[in-house]
């Protein structure tokens, strides 16, 4: 088989998750104060600070590419009754799962994860876009608006994800401030590299991030590997990076995509929208193009937890207070709602996954808690949720001083 043949059981995620050893590593260029700056490097690559590395990762040209990405979590989360291998959330928070990428240019790309459920692709080439499930025997093809972001590729649910390292970090970058230190160490080879290794080490001291290990190719400076460490694992609790790699020419029919036969096709042209497209906003269905009042409704609770929303803390270690509402809370536990997600697969049965939550209460009130491995949620039986990266005994603190 070759190299840049997609296999008969890739699939991949909306999300090009393929890029998170690049988003992560570039998380560190900019706005971090440094700490100890060693310098180490893999045997055969000259010495480097910190600060050169992170200049290097800032300045860094992503070339043409193929490769496998193994991505592996371990977050503490409960199985999410009704989801399907092939849902999103799945493939972010659990288990073990390897793709591959061919990437030619922010506007020539391909990703694929690997699964036994089936096959799904998207494919990037231009202003065509397309997103291809073999499960549900379905392609969505996009007609991109001219001015959309080179590498962004819209979803079908109206956001746009990512798909190059640099547009990734600057999503990033931009809510990092000076609460890590940086040092190096060393890592002999990563996908058959010489890479330096970056420590990212959060200031504050009661997170459960531990801190977040960066391997970056001696040669390109670009990612290879992230890996984030709880301060209650021994092992990485989520890790993504090349298992392969090969800095080369990429063949162009890799970004031709044809619908195979029995496959039910949908076109969504978004080349009208311009830059007046929002894609934040959801996407109308055909028709009247008025807005039910169920969705008016919907949207304007939405906006009304948005505004909200509160914020404790600071750095690594910030509490998310938000009231969602008994009626939101109800909603969301009726069991009365989608059986499907955006994309026709499974989706989670939150009422059950709820009710597999433990339940607690305090001065703060009483509800039911999640403690992971790298964040904690609690959600009250009053409509409340707090969420951040601390163990759950912050965010009930957080939600005894924001009733």
């Amino acid at each position: 088989m070759s190299e840049h043949q997609p296999t008969a059981r890739t699939t991949t995620s909306h999300r090009a998750r393929w890029a998170v050893p690049t988003v992560a590593a570039l998380v560190v260029a900019g706005g971090i104060g440094y700490g100890t700056i060693g310098a180490g490097a893999a045997d055969g690559l000259p010495d480097k600070s910190a600060e050169e590395i992170l200049t290097g990762l800032q300045q860094a040209s992503v070339p043409a590419l193929s490769g496998t990405v193994v991505a592996k979590a371990d977050l503490g989360l409960p199985d999410m009754p009704g989801m399907s291998d092939s849902a999103e959330l799945t493939s972010l928070v659990s288990g073990s799962h390897t793709m591959r990428v061919w990437y030619d240019g922010p506007e020539k790309v391909r990703l694929a994860k690997l699964g036994d459920a089936g096959e799904t692709d998207i494919v990037r080439n231009g202003s065509q876009a397309w997103v291809w499930s073999s499960t549900e025997k379905k392609a969505v093809q996009y007609t991109l608006p001219a001015d959309t972001p080179s590498g962004q590729t819209h979803r079908s649910d109206g956001a746009t994800m990512p798909a190059t390292p640099q547009e990734a970090s600057q999503q990033i970058l931009a809510r990092l401030g000076e609460d890590s230190t940086v040092s190096t160490t060393s890592v002999s080879r990563v996908a058959g590299r010489d890479a330096y290794e970056l420590v990212l080490t959060p200031k504050q001291k009661d997170t459960l991030v531990k801190d977040v290990r960066l391997a970056v190719d001696g040669e390109t400076m670009i990612p290879l590997r992230v890996q984030v460490f709880s301060t209650r694992l021994s092992s990485p609790a989520y890790e993504v990076g090349f298992s392969s790699i090969d800095m080369g020419d990429v063949e162009d029919r890799m970004f031709t995509f044809t619908p195979p036969a029995g496959t039910t096709l949908e076109k969504q042209d978004l080349s009208a929208a311009g830059a007046s497209h929002d894609a934040t906003k959801p996407h109308r269905a055909k028709g009247d193009g008025k807005t039910t009042g169920d969705a008016k409704a919907k949207a304007e609770a939405k906006r009304d937890a948005k505004d909200d929303l509160q914020v404790v803390g600071q750095g690594w270690s910030r509490v998310y207070v938000a009231n969602l509402g008994k009626d939101a809370l109800a909603e969301m536990t009726s069991g009365d709602g989608e059986s499907t997600g955006p994309h026709g697969d499974a989706a989670p049965d939150l009422a059950g996954v709820l009710d597999s939550l433990p339940q607690t209460s305090g001065a703060w009130g009483s509800g039911r808690v999640l403690d992971g491995t790298l964040f904690s949620a609690v959600l009250t039986d009053d409509g409340r949720v707090a969420v951040g990266a601390v163990p759950s005994t912050q965010l009930t603190a957080a939600l005894a001083t924001r009733r």
